[in-house]
């Protein structure tokens, strides 16, 4: 969040001058569990961007660690495509016509829009009313966007980003957590009625 938040307050600065709101939103961190690519504190957060309301994140934030097989913020395929979901309905409910959101080029290639962003680089995007509609036909409900033509053929705003589609590949996520998340539960008490399923289980002498 730290990395957003300086992107936006240099870049925006113009809009925020101008009273635009800035909202931090843990939704929009990037992928991975790494320590550079997890976020600090809210506590340190405040101190550091003090005209920032950060009363609305998730207090959960920046923990991607705990309760694995359930958190969004999970360094997992599955976790991740959902909480791009997540965002882009958050977008889409929103009354405003434009909205700016700074985020991070390996969580909006994978979850959100499918498009390589080189640092610092922008691109435009309108939700594609027909897709979304095919998609619920079918039964997925799926938000999709769809880029201008003039920032999809330039390769961003700076022309600095790849042109193309850009899903998913090979090394984006590790590999499905069902090993991990049986070595937590591994590690948590065993509630009573396990214990009764297991001796009701256990074969007799």
């Amino acid at each position: 969040m730290r990395r957003t938040l300086q992107t936006a307050t240099i870049g925006l600065d113009w809009l925020i001058k101008k009273g635009v709101k800035v909202m931090p939103d843990a939704n929009w961190q990037e992928n991975a569990d790494k320590p550079c690519d997890t976020g600090s504190d809210i506590s340190v957060m405040e101190k550091e961007f003090p005209k920032y309301d950060f009363s609305v994140v998730d207090p959960s934030y920046p923990d991607k660690t705990t309760n694995v097989e359930s958190s969004p913020y999970a360094f997992t395929q599955k976790a991740i495509l959902a909480r791009g979901q997540t965002c882009l309905k958050a977008l889409y409910d929103r009354p405003e016509k434009v909205i700016a959101v700074v985020s991070h080029s390996g969580f909006l290639r994978t979850a959100v829009c499918n498009r390589a962003f080189f640092n610092a680089d922008w691109r435009v995007f309108t939700f594609d009313e027909e897709a979304m509609s095919k998609s619920k036909e079918k039964g997925e409900a799926k938000f999709v966007l769809r880029e201008s033509e003039e920032t999809e053929k330039n390769g961003g705003g700076m022309g600095r980003s790849d042109v193309g589609v850009f899903g998913i590949t090979e090394g984006d996520f590790p590999p499905e957590v069902e090993d991990a998340i049986k070595d937590e539960q591994a590690k948590r008490p065993a509630k009573a009625e396990d214990l009764d399923e297991a001796n009701r289980q256990k074969p007799s002498n």
